[in-house]
C-alpha cells in the first residue's frame, strides 16, 4: 500500500508514518513527564522541523547542479527531495543541545524521542520489505490504437511507470522531466500510464505541449492504480528487469527527485524471497 485513505485525504504511507512517530513522541513524552520532569511537545515539534529543513537541505547539497539553475525549486516541497540521515542527525545534535540547557527535560524528552524513532525506524522498515516483495502486476492495458497489451511484456529490463491524468497538475508540471529521463536513460523504459481518458484527450494534450512519450498506454478502469495501492496521482514506479518493485515516489518529480529514485537501478537487487511472489492488491483513489 502506497498510499492511505484518511477522509477525502490520501497520504502516502511515509508521512503518516512521520506524523503518528511525532504523536506517539509527544504521547510518551508528556506521559513520563508528569511523574517529574518538563513537557517536551513543543521542544519535540521544534526537533521535528529542524530534522525536516536537514533533510532537505542534505538532498539538495547532493543533487546541487540541478538545483543551482533553479533556487526556487530548493524550497518546492512537493518533489519529495528528502535525505533522513542528515535529519536524524540534526534531531539528534538538537536533543543533546536541549538537555544540556535543560537538565529536567532530559527524560522525557530521550523517552519521547526514542519511542518515536524506534516506531519510524520498524515502521519504514516493514513498509520497505512490504513493498520490495511487490511484482510487476499482470495487467491488461491498451495503446492508443485499441491493442491490448499485458504489462508483464515490458520485464527484461529496468521499467519506470508513471500514472498520470491530463487533467492533474502536478501530472503536467512533470511531464517534461519524465520526457528528459526517458531521452536520457534509453537503458530504462519509461511507461506513461494514463488513467481513465480517451486516447483522443491525451493525443491533444500530447500535441498542445510539444511532448514527445515513446510509450503510453491507457487504463480506462484506474485497475493498475488498485493493484499497486496508490489512489494520489501522479504516482511513479520503478521496477528492476526482473520486475520486482525497488521504488515508487507519490506526487510531482523534480530532476533531483527522479535522479535519485533512478539510482534504485544500481544498487543490488535484494535476493527473492519466493518463487511464488504475490501481487499486492490494494484499495486506492
Amino acid at each position: 500500500m502506497l498510499t492511505v485513505n484518511l477522509g477525502p485525504l490520501n497520504m502516502a504511507m511515509n508521512h503518516l508514518l512521520l506524523l503518528c512517530a511525532l504523536t506517539l513522541a509527544t504521547l510518551v513524552g508528556w506521559r513520563v513527564a508528569k511523574r517529574g520532569g518538563d513537557n517536551p511537545e513543543s521542544v519535540l515539534f521544534s526537533l521535528f522541523l529542524l530534522g525536516l529543513l536537514a533533510a532537505r537541505l542534505g538532498f539538495v547539497l547532493s543533487y546541487w547542479p540541478m538545483y543551482r539553475d533553479d533556487p526556487l525549486q530548493i524550497v518546492d516541497l512537493r518533489d519529495g527531495g528528502f535525505l533522513p540521515w542528515p535529519g536524524l542527525l540534526a534531531v539528534a545534535v538538537g536533543a543533546l543541545w536541549q538537555g544540556f540547557r535543560r537538565p529536567t527535560l532530559r527524560r522525557p524528552l530521550g523517552w519521547g524521542l526514542f519511542s518515536g524513532a524506534l516506531f519510524w525506524l520498524l515502521g519504514s522498515l516493514g513498509s520497505h520489505l512490504y513493498e520490495q516483495g511487490t511484482q510487476l502486476p499482470d495487467t491488461s492495458l491498451r495503446k492508443a490504437d485499441g491493442q491490448a497489451v499485458q504489462l508483464s511484456a515490458y520485464r527484461g529490463r529496468p521499467l519506470v511507470i508513471n500514472l498520470w491524468a491530463t487533467w492533474c497538475p502536478p501530472c503536467r508540471r512533470e511531464m517534461p522531466v519524465l520526457q528528459q529521463g526517458q531521452n536520457e536513460r534509453p537503458d530504462i523504459t519509461f511507461l506513461f500510464v494514463n488513467q481513465g481518458e480517451s486516447p483522443q484527450t491525451v493525443s491533444n494534450f500530447l500535441a498542445t505541449t510539444g511532448l514527445n512519450l515513446s510509450h503510453v498506454l491507457f487504463d480506462s478502469g484506474g485497475q493498475l492504480a488498485q493493484q499497486v495501492g496508490s489512489m494520489a496521482l501522479p504516482t511513479t514506479l520503478f521496477y528492476n528487469a526482473d520486475g520486482r518493485l525497488v521504488g515508487s515516489h507519490l506526487g510531482e518529480l523534480s530532476r533531483a527527485s527522479l535522479s535519485h529514485a533512478l539510482e534504485s537501478f544500481e544498487r543490488p537487487a535484494a535476493p527473492a524471497v519466493s518463487d511464488t511472489s504475490r501481487n499486492d492488491t490494494c484499495t486506492l483513489c
